[in-house]
């Protein structure tokens, strides 16, 4: 009987960074290939991550120049451009002719200007670099700017026979070969090409005969958001890429749109936590300074403003002065639901599946915030009077003003996303400090107002 290799998966761990940091001091380079070579490039990237720039360096001038391509794309962002400042042109260019041509044009487009054409003029492949260049022209957030040059195409006139003869020529620099596209003679996008019918097909076939002309498409200045909606929406694996006269200009495929779908939930994670700018935690004081005082600004003036509000119904409160110990839950619960009606309606409308008139919508909202509110309202009621022994009637209160509150709220968070949405600014801005700080503005109001007509004071 046969073993089985076991399939571990990789982790990293103390001992794995001192076995080679150890191999690296003594330059122990032959048991050191011997280790990486067990592992992923991606694995090794995570390796390099842990390393200091001397031994990452030493690491990556040991290994072959396929595998350290491969590796430079896996490495954190701060770390590779450490990395590629320590690099020659003539290097990184060997490192880019490895690479396929879109993430080639990423990592140069990383580079200082005056670096990316001392590298883009080291690159010996004129084919490659024509189409590096060519990427580079376009805005990194539309398709053109994800698009990889590489892909399989045959022409609608082809034969069977022919056809597969071209294919194995143009797969060779094609890593994953999800789609065939089928152009015509101006090479424009007609349709695409099953692997199953080119297989069972005659030899001396037409493409033309046996070709599928249903095929999704982006045009090279479409958002990546949208081309992100796109394929999730038709659980493409690849997609075509096409200017306005249907010409084929290239594909991007899923594990681009992954890293899309990944940059946009960290950006709408920031924001919704209200830092205004991409960071990370080993950014400078400096750049996360800038990143969060702008909503830390918006919510010091909503708390300003709150405390107006107090400050102009203190005096003519009297008796009822007890109704301050309650603005944190009146605070709270207006913060709360504001931020959870936002995060739902944010969410649907990333995944496109907010639709229909927005009254309804509002509507339905107006509903849901009257039954949560009645139940926080009864909950409370009972909570205030039994439990602390507030009067009767400011404990009604009480519970009038969260059902207010709530249905406020509630609203508020719905219409704000929807409305910013509508005028082509990220909805996200919507949610976080934004939401928390106008419900807790607005729920003060509504929670004295509703006071001073009730008690009277």
């Amino acid at each position: 009987m046969s073993e089985e290799k076991e399939n571990i998966q990789f982790e990293l761990t103390d001992e794995l960074i001192e076995q080679v940091e150890q191999l690296i001091e003594t330059k122990n380079d032959k048991e050191l290939q011997q280790l990486l070579k067990g592992f992923h490039y991606a694995d090794i990237a995570e390796i390099l991550d842990e390393v200091n720039l001397e031994e990452a360096m030493y690491v990556i001038k040991l290994l072959d120049s396929e595998t350290t391509s491969d590796v430079l794309m896996e490495l954190d962002e701060d770390n590779r451009e450490k990395v590629l400042k320590n690099l020659s042109a003539k290097e990184i260019a060997e490192e880019i002719e490895e690479l396929d041509t879109d993430d080639a044009a990423d990592i140069i487009a990383e580079l200082p200007e005056e670096r990316q054409q001392e590298v883009i003029s080291q690159i010996l492949d004129e084919e490659h670099k024509a189409e590096i260049t060519e990427l580079l022209a376009y805005d990194e957030d539309t398709a053109g700017g994800l698009m990889a040059k590489e892909l399989v195409k045959v022409f609608e006139t082809w034969t069977v026979a022919g056809c597969l003869r071209r294919i194995r020529g143009q797969a060779k620099d094609v890593r994953r070969v999800h789609s065939i596209y089928v152009v015509n003679k101006q090479n424009k996008l007609i349709g695409r090409l099953s692997l199953k019918d080119l297989i069972v097909a005659k030899s001396d076939q037409k493409i033309a005969d046996i070709y599928i002309k249903s095929v999704d498409y982006v045009k090279v200045d479409e958002d990546v958001e949208e081309v992100a909606r796109v394929m999730q929406k038709y659980d493409l694996e690849a997609i075509p890429v096409v200017d306005e006269d249907m010409v084929l200009l290239g594909r991007i495929t899923i594990d681009d749109i992954v890293d899309v779908i990944r940059d946009e939930a960290d950006k709408d994670y920031q924001m919704a936590a209200g830092i205004s700018r991409d960071v990370e935690a080993d950014d400078s004081i400096w750049k996360l300074t800038i990143a969060r005082l702008p909503w830390l600004l918006i919510g010091m003036f909503g708390g300003l403003g709150a405390a107006s509000i107090i400050e102009h119904f203190n005096q003519s409160m009297g008796s009822f002065i007890v109704l301050l110990s309650f603005v944190p839950l009146i605070q709270a619960t207006a913060g709360n639901v504001g931020v959870q009606s936002s995060a739902i309606v944010v969410q649907g409308l990333a995944n496109d599946s907010v639709d229909g008139n927005i009254l309804k919508r509002l509507f339905k909202e107006f509903i849901l915030g009257l039954v949560n509110g009645f139940a926080i309202a009864l909950i409370g009621l009972g909570i205030t009077h039994f439990v602390f022994g507030t009067p009767y009637i400011v404990s009604i209160t009480i519970a009038i003003a969260l059902v207010a509150v709530i249905i406020m709220a509630a609203l508020i968070g719905t219409f704000i996303p929807i409305f910013l949405d509508k005028r082509g600014i990220d909805p996200a801005v919507a949610t976080g400090p934004f939401i928390t700080t106008s419900n807790d503005v607005f729920g003060i109001l509504t929670y004295f107002l509703i006071a001073k007509l009730i008690l009277g004071f």
